[in-house]
């Protein structure tokens, strides 16, 4: 959530926020309504204020009169007016600042100066790559066709237990998969985060902290009978375990890291990639989170960044690391880099993981501070995927398969596999 004091004091600066990420007309509206309810909220505010130190005084009055046995009869009377219309007020500011508060939710984080301007990917900045892209197209069969062939990827009985966008994996694959997860958080727990087991439900508040919703909602699933949601990410849970929290500065930064599957229905994306595992309604990842002084936050994320780069240089598969530009980046994020991981059957890079300065965007939703000398101030949360299991899967299916029916395993993998490879067709 926005800085109110933001909007009050330089609006023009939220203004050309929303111009560099390319929003609607509806998100300007929704600014001007916020400051049309603000400078509401104020005046009725003063004017509860006014009354009060007016209520004070006669308060004091009162006290005296009847200390010198004088009727107060007349200020008691008028004590009492004025003691109603602070009721009525402080119900109406509670009103205003409910509908105020409502619609800052639904503004994103402004763009640090550094992002690139553009509207979307297409104006993406590449930072750097790693690794030899050794394979395409014509030398691979794509994932999909080795879970084809050999039945280890199951995707009609996937669509026969659930509905489209679902699979299951057999065998060496789900193996593979597991082996994957064990990896990423032994190499993560080793760069100084604690692993944590979160739920995989959580409650309306905990989605609203991390920016989930309102905005979001129609891309997650929701219990039914109850006020919980299936994650969408392990950052929901992860940034929330300190809602409402103050930490201790010394502490700081605080790196925690979990494993959790992962469903979003993205509700916007029918029609892409809709062959394979790319774009599942539940997939695995592993999530990175650092709760960090607002001071050091960009030097964080440029650490985080590089913990999730190193899962993708000791599984030896090639990437590139692009610096998403203000069209492209999310919602709640003021920096993102994601990293893209070759997949040859596509002869492209993929998103395998987001890495991204939320400064205290959620920090403000979820209201978690920090005590710096004697002052309250809110940290800055960082996240990133470390990684999305099923899209490295995909990649190590492909840039380790030879002669189109065996699969390498990577060299760091093969301990958790007991096997060095295994044949598909």
């Amino acid at each position: 959530m926005l800085d109110i004091h933001i909007i009050r004091d330089n609006p023009e600066i939220v203004e050309n926020a929303l111009k560099k990420r390319h929003y609607p007309e509806d998100s300007f509206r929704v600014l001007e309504e916020i400051i049309e309810l603000d400078v509401k909220w104020r005046n009725v505010k003063k004017e509860e204020e006014e009354l009060r130190a007016e209520r004070n005084k006669l308060n004091i009055g009162i006290s005296n009169k009847k200390k010198t046995g004088e009727s107060a009869d007349k200020e008691i009377k008028e004590s009492a007016k004025i003691s109603k219309r602070i009721k009525e007020i402080s119900v109406e500011t509670e009103q205003l600042e409910t509908k105020r508060n409502g619609l800052l939710l639904q503004l994103p984080a402004i763009p640090h100066d550094s992002v690139p301007v553009g509207e979307d990917e297409s104006k993406n900045k590449e930072i750097r790559k790693w690794g030899e892209t050794k394979k395409n197209a014509d030398d691979v069969l794509s994932h999909y066709q080795v879970g084809e062939i050999s039945g280890l990827i199951d995707f009609e009985r996937g669509v026969k237990l659930a509905e489209h966008r679902f699979a299951i994996m057999k065998g060496p694959v789900a193996k593979l998969e597991r082996a994957l997860i064990n990896f990423m958080l032994s190499v993560q727990t080793t760069h100084g985060y604690t692993e944590i087991a979160p739920p995989y439900l959580v409650n309306t508040k905990t989605m609203t902290g991390t920016g989930q919703l309102p905005k979001f909602g129609n891309d997650l699933y929701k219990c039914r009978d109850d006020d919980l949601w299936m994650v969408p990410t392990a950052e929901v849970p992860l940034i929330n375990m300190y809602a409402g929290e103050i930490i201790d500065e010394v502490r700081l930064p605080i790196k925690v890291a979990a494993f959790t599957p992962c469903f979003r229905r993205e509700a916007g994306a029918y029609g892409k990639d809709i062959r394979g595992l790319i774009r599942q309604h539940q997939f695995d990842k592993v999530e990175l989170v650092k709760f960090t002084h607002p001071e050091r936050s960009y030097d964080e994320l440029e650490s985080l960044t590089k913990d999730a780069e190193r899962i993708l240089q000791l599984l030896e598969l090639p990437y590139r690391v692009v610096e998403l530009c203000t069209g492209d980046i999310g919602f709640a994020a003021a920096k993102t880099y994601d990293l893209e991981i070759w997949i040859p059957s596509q002869n492209r890079y993929r998103e395998v993981s987001s890495c991204s300065n939320c400064v205290d965007f959620q920090a403000r939703r979820a209201n978690i501070k920090f005590r710096s000398k004697g002052k309250l101030e809110y940290v800055h949360t960082l996240n990133g995927s470390g990684l999305a299991v099923g899209r490295t899967l995909i990649a190590i299916l492909e840039n380790y398969q030879e002669d189109k029916k065996t699969v390498k395993i990577p060299k760091v993998l093969r301990d958790f596999m007991g096997a060095e490879e295994f044949i598909f067709a």
